[in-house]
């Protein structure tokens, strides 16, 4: 799936994808809570600008997942993720955390209406 690619352009706009076109999404991580898309798309766009941009070489990678399905329209998956890279010093560097979503299928798509990320802690 091209979203976790983070070597292929417009990052912002293939996350964003995963996200229903309209109604209420509510995403929490580091602290904060988000209730709707713009304001999600904004949260993504500042990670990026600020963090992603400067990792060189990033690769997705997933650690663990497990989904549970709840209904024909709705499952919830948790799951590990990990992103090696190099740092803007070409020193090697991880961002990694855990990532609780549910998804529900709307008109055909499957998208996350709700969603919690949680930071691995400092090695």
């Amino acid at each position: 799936m091209t979203v976790y690619d983070l070597t292929k352009p417009n990052p912002v706009q293939r996350m964003m994808s995963l996200y229903p076109d309209e109604g209420p999404v509510y995403s929490t991580s580091s602290g904060n809570t988000t209730t709707t898309r713009s304001a999600l798309q904004q949260q993504i766009e500042t990670f990026w600008k600020n963090v992603g941009t400067n990792m060189k070489n990033p690769k997705w990678e997933w650690t663990s997942m497990h989904i549970d399905v709840l209904s024909p329209t709705a499952a919830v998956m948790t799951a590990g993720y990990r992103i090696p890279h190099l740092n803007p010093n070409n020193m090697p560097h991880v961002i990694a955390g855990a990532w609780t979503a549910l998804f529900v299928n709307r008109g055909g798509r499957w998208v996350i209406i709700q969603e919690h990320l949680s930071d691995a802690p400092a090695p």
